[in-house]
């Protein structure tokens, strides 16, 4: 056997020995590790279309402009406009392609990727009681709340989805640290909505996942999460409590189904001291015109899921009367009432519904104005408006790259149109958060796909134990 010399020996131990302490430095993955650092240079070039969600930048609400560049430097926009000088930055060919912000997602529960299709035939209460309710007395585990998480991140990268707010059921700590860890890997910007709580212990959890989880991750920030009823009104004015001494906002499920007004889910809020500009309603379906009046006048910020509101025979949100208030509405997947992840479809299906209730074509949202509540609409109902949502230079670099020359998408004839009405994830080849490229030439960047749905697979096989048959 040829000997190996005494340097060669050196070299291998020093080798051994960096490579360890390099393993030794790497994060311990129990919750969401720093955040992004950027991602360089890059700069799309002659984008046929970019549409900046700034009137200031180009033509119209949507301040679209053409045949022009975008111009990325570490995690800000630096530039946008025709011919701009990039020096060596990496090159994107926009040639074909349109160029928009990410898509905010408002309102989505990530580990319910777990129960896809489960109860397909039941309304609101009768899907909780099916597939979510049954999980607090029987307890899904850490690895449980990372599968699902992990699962449903790498789909809102896939259709366009920079920001996405994560209202964790939480049904104990070690589930959220493990949807807090999937989040963390994910790299996109979040919210995430801890379910609040009554118990003394559990606030304390909410409060160090703030000071050593959220705060520390540059992407990352923090709301609580409750249920508002005069039957809950205990947890929710703990929550509310928690929410105000933590300087977030509080996030809630209003009046979703046709059962939830005899509930006493306003006069539970009112008492709390809940109506107050920043927190977030999602669905709010079944309000009055008094109630809308109230909500407008406190600034609360809704989130708009017309495909679960469909799945559940929930009703058709009334849209056209929060404009006409002023009130700030943004667009939401709802997690396991949804069963995809594409933006897409949920813009389409917000523009349908109102079509299909008022008989009238031109009733609100256009296309052009649910293009703008999937993007700039849902930052501003989070008040995250002056980070992302357009393509202002200085902006966080959350954008996405549309191929529009795909056989479901060609040829040109409206693209604003097209883009509400003919696009699929498959159409969105590049995905970038704060100057990071998650989504590359139309595949995710540095995932090994496989072991993610295999690892969810085995958390549905789990869970579905635990749940009725």
């Amino acid at each position: 056997m040829k000997q190996r010399s005494p340097v060669f020996a050196v070299f291998t131990l020093t080798l051994a020995l960096v490579l360890g302490a390099f393993l030794l430095a790497k994060p311990s993955g129990n919750e969401a590790p720093s955040g992004s650092a950027g991602g360089g240079k890059y700069v799309i070039r002659g984008a046929s279309m970019v549409l900046t969600m700034d009137p200031k930048l180009g033509e119209g609400p949507l301040g679209s402009l053409a045949d022009a560049d975008v111009l990325i430097e570490d995690t800000k926009i630096k530039a946008v406009g025709k011919n701009l000088d990039a020096g060596r930055a990496q090159v994107v060919d926009g040639r074909g392609k349109i160029v928009m912000p990410g898509f905010v997602d408002l309102h989505n529960h990530l580990w319910q990727a777990l129960i896809r299709g489960c109860a397909g035939d039941k309304e609101l209460n009768g899907w909780l009681g099916k597939c979510v309710l049954p999980l607090y007395k029987n307890q899904p585990t850490d690895a449980d709340g990372y599968a699902g998480a992990r699962l449903a991140t790498l789909d809102v990268i896939s259709t366009g989805i920079t920001t996405v707010t994560d209202w964790s059921h939480a049904f104990n700590a070690d589930f959220a640290k493990g949807n807090l860890r999937a989040l963390g890997e994910s790299n996109l910007r979040f919210v995430f909505s801890y379910n609040g709580t009554t118990n003394a212990a559990l606030q304390d959890e909410i409060r160090r996942v703030k000071r050593e989880v959220i705060d520390k991750n540059p992407l990352a920030h923090l709301e609580i999460g409750t249920h508002p009823s005069t039957g809950n009104f205990p947890s929710l004015d703990a929550s509310e409590k928690l929410a105000r001494e933590l300087g977030v906002p509080l996030n809630v499920h209003l009046l979703e189904s046709k059962a939830d007004p005899a509930t006493g889910q306003m006069e539970a809020l009112r008492k709390a001291g809940a109506l107050r500009s920043g927190l977030v309603a999602n669905h709010v379906i079944q309000a009055t015109d008094a109630e809308l009046d109230e909500l407008a006048a406190a600034d609360v910020r809704v989130a708009h899921n017309p495909l679960s509101n469909m799945r559940l025979a929930s009703g058709v949100i009334r849209l056209p009367e929060m404009k006409k208030r002023g009130m700030k509405v943004g667009l939401g997947l709802d997690g396991g009432t949804n069963d995809t992840s594409d933006m897409f479809n949920v813009m389409r299906a917000a523009v349908g519904l109102q079509r299909a209730t008022a008989t009238d074509p031109g009733v609100y949202p256009t296309t052009a104005d649910v293009l703008r509540m999937a993007t700039l609409g849902g930052a501003e109902a989070l008040g995250l408006d002056g980070e992302v949502g357009s393509l202002t230079p200085g902006k966080k670099a959350d954008l996405q790259v549309i191929n529009a020359q795909s056989v479901n998408f060609a040829p040109r004839v409206d693209w604003v149109n097209q883009l509400v009405f003919n696009t699929q994830p498959s159409n969105v080849d590049w995905v970038f958060v704060d100057g990071r490229a998650l989504k590359r030439d139309g595949k995710l960047v540095g995932v090994d796909t496989g072991r993610v749905v295999k690892d969810a697979q085995d958390a549905a096989d789990r869970l579905k134990k635990l749940l009725p048959q």
